[in-house]
């Protein structure tokens, strides 16, 4: 009898799992458009996973072949849209902080004034403002559900959700592109967290973007297929704050760390906690 109750009780609750799996597909819809920054748009097959469009080639035998990066400061071509330059330098800082990161893990990252067989650029191309009321609303009510105890996710609310869209590429000392992507992806109402932001939505997919494009170049070949690989430790211990694995990379700062963690959980502006670039201090 009573795992006949135990039974009737967790059917709500399970219910209620599957439905808010099955609202992950509601997110903004950012369009995957090529913008002016690549060297070519020639040979990019369409690619991408659940909540990301891409396109994208990858010349696997050079890319594998490379040892050093350089990475060039991500830049934009959204033009003016109202946003504050503080916050759209903090998104593309946050862009160069996680590909540096990432890219570490196989590459060696140099200075910009050094020699490099690969040189990376990303270029910011559309950024879908947070409507920050519908933000704030969908943290009150994520909190609230907290408070009351309740043992499911409380799903933002359906409005004002943000996007980012960037192109990247790799090349070589000849300035050969080597490898490209067009990618987009818009925030969802499960797994990015409401932020009072214009921009934070966008500075939370930047590091969605990053290791997408990383993971290209990582393996020399489509990011989206197969299983995601595991976080090294390097990573970890960057994204928790510590130095990077590279002193290329401190040009990006370090990591919020457990204090942006918990600004996030209550939807604090990223400026709250994020330093920004160490070179702007």
């Amino acid at each position: 009898m009573i795992w006949k109750l135990r039974r009737l009780e967790t059917r709500p609750r399970a219910a209620l799992c599957v439905a808010l799996f099955s609202w992950l597909s509601a997110c903004t819809s950012v369009p995957l458009r090529e913008g002016a920054s690549l060297g070519s748009y020639a040979g990019m097959s369409p690619s991408g996973g659940t909540l990301t469009q891409a396109k994208l080639r990858v010349d696997s035998a050079p890319v594998l072949a490379a040892k050093t990066v350089r990475i060039v400061p991500t830049s934009t071509q959204i033009g003016s849209r109202g946003f504050e330059p503080k916050d759209l330098a903090l998104v593309t800082n946050a862009i160069d902080r996680a590909l540096c990161t990432d890219l570490g893990d196989r590459f060696q990252v140099v200075a910009p004034s050094q020699p490099a067989d690969l040189v990376i650029h990303a270029t910011v191309t559309d950024i879908v403002a947070t409507n920050r009321t519908a933000a704030a609303s969908s943290i009150v009510a994520s909190l609230g559900g907290s408070v009351a105890g309740l043992g499911v996710p409380i799903p933002r609310l359906p409005i004002g959700l943000g996007g980012l869209a960037i192109e990247a590429e790799a090349v070589d000392k000849d300035r050969s592109q080597k490898a490209a992507m067009v990618w987009s992806r818009g925030a969802n109402i499960i797994t990015t967290r409401a932020r009072v932001s214009a921009v934070g939505d966008a500075y939370s997919l930047s590091s969605a973007f990053a290791a997408d494009f990383s993971r290209m170049l990582l393996k020399g070949k489509d990011p989206f297929k197969g299983m995601p690989a595991i976080p090294s430790m390097q990573r970890l211990r960057a994204s928790l704050g510590g130095d990077p694995k590279y002193d290329a990379c401190k040009a990006f700062g370090t990591a919020p760390g457990i204090p942006g963690m918990v600004a996030a959980r209550f939807g604090l502006p990223p400026t709250w906690t994020d330093r920004g670039a160490a070179v702007s201090r």
